[in-house]
């Protein structure tokens, strides 16, 4: 079984991938969440956790599903892959803290860098084309190996990306991120906007809702950005700074 996340679609294609070249079925987190679904897996089997980096940790999101998730069956071999546009902090430390606290063992911990998607801050951008399909291109040729790996049980941290002061960032710049700049409310549309209700369709969390041909947010918010980079007028903006700044999401 392999649950995932994803805003923007690099982790989402990360998990397609290794859900093919696994034989593994797939399940939404949000999506199971919301059903509160017991997790199914055979004695014997696989776990696996796809996710992006936000703030270098797990998304508040996967971690909570995963502290309370109920499981049928006992996998042998549970591993996490996350997609990040630079480094991760200790992602792997958080998420081996959540499965324990679930009863279950990390045995194996991926990183793969994707294209940038977070353009929030000032001095956040997207990757040039170029080094967007440099990453994307890496992560494609890493994903073979990384299921021979997976089909082999190898235990490890791969492909680390740690970075400079890790502690720092995902122990207290994380909680402060959550705590000031988490939020929809700076969220705007403008008359740009045809109403075609991309960005409601691509919510993962179902937060937007159309009202007068035009998106609504609801406050249940993570920030994954979809509704920006998907809009295919550049009709939403998040405060002033993403006027000037592009767009990106996964097509494949």
């Amino acid at each position: 079984m392999i649950l995932w996340y994803s805003g923007c679609g690099n982790s989402q294609f990360v998990a397609k991938q290794l859900a093919l070249g696994l034989h593994e079925e797939m399940q939404f987190i949000p999506d199971a969440a919301r059903q509160d679904l017991t997790i199914k897996i055979a004695d014997d089997g696989i776990l696996g956790i796809v996710f992006p980096v936000y703030c270098w940790s797990v998304p508040k999101l996967v971690s909570k599903f995963i502290r309370s998730m109920k499981i049928q069956g006992k996998p042998k071999y549970v591993f996490g892959a996350c997609t990040c546009g630079d480094t991760t902090g200790y992602t792997a430390r958080v998420l081996r803290s959540d499965l324990k606290k679930a009863g279950l063992k990390l045995d194996a911990f991926f990183t793969f860098q994707m294209p940038e998607t977070y353009v929030n801050l000032p001095g956040f951008h997207l990757d040039t084309p170029e080094k967007e399909q440099h990453k994307i291109a890496q992560t494609r040729e890493r994903l073979s190996k990384t299921i021979q790996l997976i089909q082999k049980r190898i235990e490890g941290d791969f492909n680390p990306l740690i970075g400079s002061q890790p502690w720092l960032k995902t122990y207290v710049v994380k909680p402060l991120f959550y705590s000031l700049l988490i939020t929809d409310r700076k969220f705007s549309v403008s008359d740009a906007c045809n109403g075609c209700s991309k960005c409601a369709k691509s919510c993962p969390l179902k937060n937007i809702s159309m009202e007068n041909e035009h998106p609504h947010w609801h406050g249940n918010c993570t920030n994954c950005m979809s509704c920006y980079h998907r809009c295919p007028k550049h009709a939403i903006n998040f405060g002033t700074v993403t006027e000037t700044q592009g767009q990106y999401y996964f097509k494949g």
